[in-house]
């Protein structure tokens, strides 16, 4: 894929191996962002293939598709290896004649993926969150900021965290990853 659809693949490829927190580009995946009331939710994620988490600030995966709660009637619908209009039509007859809002973001951000014993330490060098397993436990999910970019942070594992990036946000959030990481090399 060209850098100029996947900025990170160059960053990526020279990427020091730290197995204390490891960094990694994470492949292209469809976004979709569902917005809609209660009669829609629960017919939504049938169509998805995940539930549509119903607590606060929480994510749920089912095989390859993950839905993530971002605000009261807001998810974002993450699926590997999915054609955007393909999905679009899974879901739209289950929610046909509901209030809702069904859009395609997946050209909008990236994901990024760190991992290791002291992932939440890198993380933190950029994220004011608390990001003990304690405050931000696996199965979380937030909107929140790294340095000056806006992110999604999802707590996957202990000890992995998957960020969803804007594209043009990407590189610079890589490249401070890269420098909070460089004292555990």
């Amino acid at each position: 894929m060209s850098d100029l659809l996947f900025p990170l693949s160059t960053l990526a490829a020279t990427a020091p191996d730290i197995p204390a927190a490891r960094l990694s580009a994470l492949p292209p995946a469809t976004r979709l962002v569902f917005r809609g009331r209660e009669a829609a939710i629960g017919p939504a994620g049938i169509a998805f293939g995940a539930e549509l988490p119903r607590q606060a600030c929480r994510f749920k995966r089912s095989g390859d598709r993950l839905a993530a709660w971002l605000g009261p009637d807001e998810w974002l619908l993450l699926a590997e290896d999915a054609d955007p209009a393909a999905l679009i039509a899974e879901i739209e007859p289950a929610v046909f004649g509901l209030p809702h809002a069904l859009a395609d973001v997946s050209s909008r951000s990236l994901g990024i993926a760190l991992e290791g014993p002291r992932a939440a330490y890198v993380l933190n060098q950029g994220c004011p969150l608390d990001l003990s397993e304690t405050a931000f436990p696996v199965g979380m999910v937030t909107r929140t900021v790294f340095a000056k970019a806006e992110i999604v942070l999802l707590r996957e594992a202990p000890e992995r965290f998957r960020l969803d990036v804007w594209r043009s946000f990407a590189p610079y959030v890589w490249g401070l990853l890269e420098e909070a990481r460089r004292e555990l090399a």
